[in-house]
């Protein structure tokens, strides 16, 4: 049996990114190290392990970002009621998009996605350190 899947993940990113605010890796070389702003990475932990990570940044992985950032969930972390700025991030900038635009509809603001993801953090020389729990 062949399942018609009426909306690709194309479309599904595309209709993000018309709703979310992103940024470019520049822009957000320069913030790094901000007191008030949290880089969140949405990578997989073997990912993380694989290309490392960058410095200071909190790892949810995607599957958690709803469960983590609600705090009514009794999976909730606390740094998601911080008044800071959300800097979302996966390998390219795709699955960051979603979990952008999520946490955006759930009212963590603001809440930007790193355009390029974390391959454009590594193509600018941006820094980045090793892995490990």
């Amino acid at each position: 049996m062949t399942q018609d899947i009426t909306i690709g993940i194309k479309e599904l990113c595309d209709d993000a990114n018309k709703v979310i605010q992103s940024m470019t890796v520049e822009e957000a070389i320069k913030l790094h190290g901000s007191e008030d702003v949290v880089f969140v990475d949405i990578r997989d932990v073997r990912e993380l392990g694989r290309e490392g990570r960058i410095p200071g940044s909190y790892h949810c992985p995607r599957g958690m970002v709803e469960f983590w950032i609600d705090p009514n969930s009794p999976y909730h972390k606390e740094i998601f009621t911080e008044d800071k700025t959300f800097i979302m991030h996966c390998a390219g900038g795709l699955r960051s998009a979603l979990a952008t635009e999520v946490a955006q509809r759930m009212g963590l603001k603001p809440v930007i996605n790193l355009e390029g993801g974390f391959g454009a953090w590594r193509k600018a020389d941006g820094p980045i350190e090793e892995y490990s729990r």
